[in-house]
């Protein structure tokens, strides 16, 4: 079932605010998907999905490569399932490293997922601007 980005239903956005473990999958240079489990968070009047992650890590690469194509980022995908529920946003995806934007992917991330992580230095932000929303929630 497709969702509008910008203006989901009630039901699958407040399904995108309880805690769950997601997955997003990024293109490898080679084109094969890397598929790791993250936290999302979800923000429709921007349309965007948010992970944050450490600067070093591989899903940042693979961001960071398509980055430099012409395409200008990464196509992903974001998931999340339970039982017969589950969600998907797709999107273009940046590697953001602005201190106001790693501290508001932070913050939304504590709201969530009911935590704040550590200080980390090494930390940034995959940034995926939505474009398309399916699922069953």
């Amino acid at each position: 079932m497709s969702h509008d980005v910008h203006h989901p239903t009630p039901e699958y956005l407040a399904f995108w605010r309880e805690r769950h473990v997601c997955t997003l999958t990024t293109p490898r240079p080679d084109g094969t998907p890397h598929v790791v489990p993250v936290g999302v968070t979800y923000d429709p009047g921007a349309g965007l999905a948010r992970v944050i992650s450490n600067r070093h890590s591989k899903k940042v690469r693979n961001v960071l490569a398509a980055q430099e194509s012409p395409a200008g980022g990464a196509r992903v995908a974001v998931c999340q399932m339970e039982g017969r529920r589950w969600a998907t946003l797709e999107g273009r995806a940046v590697v953001r490293t602005e201190a106001e934007a790693v501290a508001d992917a932070v913050a939304r991330y504590a709201e969530r997922y009911g935590r704040t992580p550590s200080p980390n230095p090494d930390r940034v932000v995959i940034e995926i601007a939505l474009d398309r929303a399916m699922g069953r929630a």
